[in-house]
């Protein structure tokens, strides 16, 4: 039973945000992942054990057989750990298909995003990859993956979704905000360590929201260019492949307006974000989505809670 009024400190707080936002993605969170996803810093682990125990015994925060969610976890449970399961069992194929996108003609880097990522792939999921390429090549690169894609791969989303690039001159995500945040923080380096490092460096931004998230990287990650693509990207030289790069991003342009002609200016620019240094195809605008159910799911939090209001959770 909870009183009428709820007390909760800072780190507490913090604590049920995050669950909170995970709960958005029917994902029960073990001990370990909340405090790594706390946006506070956290480096004692005894207080914060208190207060996640304080949150359960006050019934404010379920736990069931190690896993917390705001309301009882169990039927998610079983969800999870099958998504665990299957992600494990595909994680060889996503690391050689990344190493397969790695030797593409001007890619520099290569992340897993998505949910496979954050360790779960669903029935259904598709293995998402973050790519990272020369300046003034983004396009024909991207063009050159779709177009493997479609022929060789029968458009198979399934194995291979690439739906977000940045080039070596721009890696700083441009929208900062608690999704990215925890989308950059969890994306697994595949390819060309250090330029997936360098990548980090320039979102330095991500760290500070999530404090107690740390990368793992590694300096033995494939990423060493064959004779092959060294002679495509000789090929591909030249001022001429300027224009290429150009026209292949407007032809996709106006694929995508033709498409989705429902999006105004302001939802084409956060689901389908297009320059010559970034493309995003994001068309359901995940993004947006995730952070208005946020918002709304923690409001209805500090009213059920009757707790004082917080500002915006959504910058």
């Amino acid at each position: 039973m909870l009183h009428e009024t709820t007390t909760l400190t800072d780190l507490q707080r913090a604590i049920m945000r995050t669950v909170v936002y995970f709960d958005l993605f029917r994902h029960p969170m073990r001990k370990e992942e909340i405090r790594r996803f706390l946006q506070v810093p956290c480096t004692d682990e005894a207080r914060f054990a208190e207060g996640l125990d304080a949150l359960c015994a006050e019934g404010i925060l379920i736990n069931r057989a190690g896993f917390y969610a705001p309301k009882d976890p169990s039927r998610h449970i079983a969800e999870r750990q099958a998504d665990e399961e299957r992600a494990r069992s595909r994680m060889a194929k996503a690391l050689r298909m990344s190493r397969f996108i790695g030797r593409f003609p001007f890619v520099r880097a290569v992340m897993l995003s998505g949910s496979m990522s954050k360790g779960r792939c669903a029935v259904d999921g598709d293995i998402d990859y973050f790519v990272i390429t020369q300046p003034g090549r983004l396009w024909i690169a991207r063009t050159l993956l779709v177009l493997y894609k479609k022929v060789f791969l029968l458009n198979d989303h399934r194995n291979m979704c690439v739906n977000y690039f940045v080039d070596t001159d721009h890696l700083a995500i441009e929208d900062r905000n608690l999704f990215t945040a925890t989308e950059v923080m969890t994306l697994i380096p595949t390819w060309n360590g250090p330029q997936c490092e360098a990548f980090f460096r320039a979102n330095t931004w991500a760290q500070r929201t999530l404090p107690n998230t740390v990368h793992d990287l590694t300096d033995h990650l494939p990423g060493k260019d064959g004779w092959f693509k060294r002679a495509c990207e000789r090929a591909l030289s030249g001022a001429f492949m300027d224009e290429v790069d150009e026209w292949c991003m407007r032809r996709t342009l106006d694929h995508w307006r033709a498409r989705f002609p429902e999006f105004d200016r302001a939802q084409f620019e956060s689901a389908l974000r297009s320059r010559r240094y970034v493309s995003k195809h994001h068309p359901r605008d995940f993004q947006r989505r995730v952070l208005d159910a946020f918002q709304q799911r923690w409001n209805a939090f500090e009213r059920d809670h009757v707790l004082e209001p917080t500002t915006s959770l959504i910058p």
